[in-house]
């Protein structure tokens, strides 16, 4: 009689434990990156009345007699890798996992675990979370910082003072490319066809060149090309305070001479080959801010063609492929996060720079992580450990989507249908508690 009444008052525990974590994973419907919980039961002791017995000549065998003692809760089961739902906020610092891994925090000298990335930037530039866990992530290679070192995870801060600025290039390469109509009269002038190119010293200055061409009066297939001026922003000469030599020849007293098949009306060569140099020298202590070599620039695309007398060659900054152009000082505009978790600062000198990368770690057994509140989770014996170094994200086949966070898993169909066979259950422990109650009270009315 007592057994009865212990194991409905078994049941109704466990039935209570099960309505608590079915109300906590309603409760955290709307919450972002939150799994739910799955509750099981299990029998538990046995007390056994009579030990089971062999067949023994004329006399069968028989089975144990076990009378139960009610039940337990065996597991409360976190399906961590079940993904929520995407949702989209276009927020630059909103990251999403797809897959099994989880993003790695750091507050405290403790790490921590999360599906969550909902992301944010501190004072001094740290990508952190919303409670002030570092993200942590692997840092450029100080000998190559276009590639990423993989090395003991750091907090990643890429709008740090250092990575708000990207450094200023030298202009190294030039070239000119358009066509020359040898019947423009502008040609055969003094002032010739004008060209101008801005250039950058390694302060990320600006400076103006200023060129000319001019027909060769003796072979029409020829062309003198000339640099006049060099002036900075304030369209002052730097002529003063620097040796301006082209091809070779000082500024204003000698030139170039382009030459082309008149046939074909294709570029052919200049003295020394398909380029000429534009050098600049300090001439006192102004310093060597220019290029140490100088710029080189190619002339191999100018052709000559008619074109109704009109002339429209150009010159331009940088090689065919873009290099060489230089830039000003930069200031960050932007930041993007690729889907393997690089980060890359957008500069308004047209710079792209490689920040840091977000390192996410993986566990053989993720529902053996620990809940340690706030979204985040903890390593346990049964989870595997953190080698302190974690991986790429797309080593394993997931990727980060930038722009969006993970909501939660929690599907309300089956926690309101696992809440109503809770309920049955809890209320039928409780006719066993009433019914032995009764019984007992029958029990003890027989001696009245």
């Amino acid at each position: 009689m007592m057994r009865s009444l212990y194991s409905g008052v078994a049941g109704l525990r466990v039935h209570q434990t099960k309505m608590d974590v079915i109300g906590n994973n309603i409760a955290n419907v709307n919450t972002v990156g939150f799994k739910s919980s799955t509750v099981s039961f299990s029998d538990v002791l046995y007390q056994k009345t009579q030990s089971a017995s062999a067949s023994s000549g004329n006399v069968g065998g028989t089975n144990a007699k076990q009378i139960g003692l009610g039940t337990a809760v065996s597991s409360i089961y976190t399906d961590v890798a079940a993904s929520g739902s995407a949702q989209s906020t276009n927020n630059t610092y909103d990251l999403m996992i797809e897959g099994n891994q989880f993003f790695i925090l750091s507050n405290a000298g403790g790490t921590y675990f999360t599906k969550v990335g909902s992301f944010t930037v501190d004072g001094v530039g740290n990508l952190v979370t919303y409670n002030g866990e570092y993200v942590m992530g692997w840092e450029p290679d100080p000998d190559d910082p276009s590639t990423i070192k993989r090395d003991i995870v750091k907090p990643l801060a890429i709008e740090s003072d250092a990575n708000k600025y990207a450094d200023p290039e030298a202009t190294t390469a030039a070239y000119v490319t358009g066509n020359i109509d040898k019947l423009d009269t502008k040609l055969t002038s003094a002032d010739g066809h004008v060209m101008t190119m801005t250039i950058y010293d390694k302060q990320g200055y600006s400076y103006t060149v200023k060129m000319k061409i001019t027909q060769d009066t003796a072979d029409t297939s020829k062309y003198d090309v000339t640099v006049t001026d060099v002036v900075d922003s304030n369209n002052v000469t730097i002529k003063d305070k620097y040796n301006i030599t082209f091809g070779g020849a000082a500024l204003g007293t000698g030139s170039i001479k382009l030459s082309f098949d008149a046939a074909t009306g294709k570029f052919v060569d200049i003295a020394g080959g398909k380029e000429a140099k534009l050098e600049l020298t300090p001439t006192g202590t102004s310093g060597d801010v220019f290029a140490d070599d100088g710029i080189a620039i190619n002339f191999e695309n100018a052709t000559m063609y008619s074109s109704s007398g009109s002339t429209n060659i150009a010159m331009y900054g940088g090689d065919i492929e873009g290099q060489g152009k230089g830039k000003m000082v930069g200031t960050m505009i932007g930041t993007s996060i690729n889907t393997d978790g690089k980060i890359y600062g957008t500069y308004d000198n047209g710079e792209i720079k490689l920040l840091g990368q977000i390192a996410v770690a993986s566990f053989s057994n993720a529902s053996g992580l620990e809940k340690a509140g706030n979204n985040l989770y903890v390593a346990s014996r049964n989870s595997g450990e953190f080698d302190g170094i974690g991986e790429d994200v797309s080593l394993s086949g997931g990727k980060i989507n930038q722009g969006v966070i993970e909501m939660s898993n929690v599907d309300l169909s089956k926690e309101f249908t696992e809440m109503i066979t809770t309920q049955r259950g809890f209320q039928a422990n409780s006719r066993i508690i009433t019914t032995s109650d009764t019984m007992l009270e029958e029990l003890v009315n027989l001696k009245r």
